[in-house]
């Protein structure tokens, strides 16, 4: 069972879907992992507890069972759901999400994917199914714009050939959001930004922090790993800005940091200005803990490089991703106020 065969079976059987699929170099691919489209941690059991074969029988033993949905599901929903506002405002663009389910599986656990996806009415037609392989150069090929893992190790590797990659967590707590409008929230240091002023933060204390920013207000901050996932729902938006719908856009962006406003928001203001970028809404919290205003916002996915932002909004029911990247991993935050990053 799960020959190359009965996988092009099962597409074959499916309702029909749109009959677009745009040239990934035209596209923003968001490449994601079963393991965090759906929850597979029964099976993630098997294969620890009895190796790969008891792992694979199980699956094909229980492929006409579709996994439930993970902790990315609502962000694809909400992709998808951005992809057919665009095609009834533009029906030939090929400027749209492109999906890829990535996954370490052998082509025996296609079938069982294929089923979920049809289940839950997915669209979803790119698969990179490596069987135990990296996908880290199938991810190059895509021209992957965001890839979504529960593989720390693989995340990193991702970062470090320069694809915007976070890390994603089961949880047991999920705040309901929105089915109209794609809402993503980014942490400003380390994510849309380099780690250079952290660096100082965590050498020369809040002080030269804060006296840092003051010197160097008109310089920009370098880009950091998730700026250019930032530019490619910019250009998407800006598509429905050109047909009127600015106020009823059905993507939201969201900077929220813990820097303070007035004595470091504005270099970080500047610098997005200054690459032709914005976020709708910019909250500068000095500090404050995070998660009561992302339960606010209610975004499908938010991304910070601390663990301790990203633990503190999983508890409040948001839906966070760890970005790896920058000093942050080496001193990790101990629980006090900051008004830096």
């Amino acid at each position: 069972s799960g020959t190359a065969k009965e996988i092009l079976e099962q597409f074959d059987r499916r309702k029909p879907r749109q009959s677009l699929f745009p040239k990934p170099e035209n596209a923003v691919t968001v490449a994601v992992s079963s393991r965090v489209l759906f929850r597979t941690e029964t099976e993630q059991m098997v294969y620890v507890q009895k190796g790969v074969e008891e792992y694979l029988r199980y699956q094909v033993e229980h492929e006409n069972e579709p996994f439930a949905p993970g902790p990315a599901f609502s962000f694809v929903k909400a992709l998808e759901e951005v992809n057919a506002r665009l095609r009834e405002l533009y029906p030939e663009s090929e400027e749209l999400f492109d999906i890829v389910l990535v996954t370490y599986n052998h082509a025996a656990v296609g079938v069982r994917l294929i089923n979920t996806i049809n289940h839950h009415n997915l669209f979803i037609e790119r698969f990179c199914m490596t069987g135990g392989s990296s996908p880290i150069g199938y991810l190059k090929a895509w021209h992957t714009n965001l890839y979504l893992s529960a593989d720390a190790e693989k995340v990193r590797e991702a970062l470090a050939e320069g694809i915007a990659a976070a890390t994603m967590f089961m949880s047991e707590k999920l705040t309901e959001v929105s089915q109209t409008q794609l809402r993503v929230a980014f942490d400003g240091d380390a994510v849309l930004f380099s780690d250079e002023s952290e660096r100082i933060f965590k050498t020369q204390g809040l002080d030269g922090f804060f006296q840092h920013e003051r010197d160097n207000e008109d310089v920009l901050l370098d880009r950091g790993p998730l700026k250019d996932f930032l530019a490619s729902l910019g250009k998407l938006q800006k598509k429905f800005y050109a047909k009127g719908h600015r106020l009823d856009c059905p993507i939201r962006t969201y900077l929220v940091t813990a820097r303070s406003a007035a004595s470091s928001g504005i270099r970080a203001l500047k610098t997005l200005r200054a690459w032709g970028l914005e976020t709708d809404e910019a909250l500068f919290l000095a500090g404050a803990p995070k998660g009561p205003m992302l339960d606010k916002i209610r975004p499908h996915i938010y991304f910070d490089d601390q663990m301790f932002h990203v633990e503190g909004a999983a508890e409040m029911g948001t839906v966070a991703a760890h970005v790896p990247y920058g000093i942050a991993q080496k001193y990790p935050h101990k629980k006090s106020s900051k008004a830096g990053k």
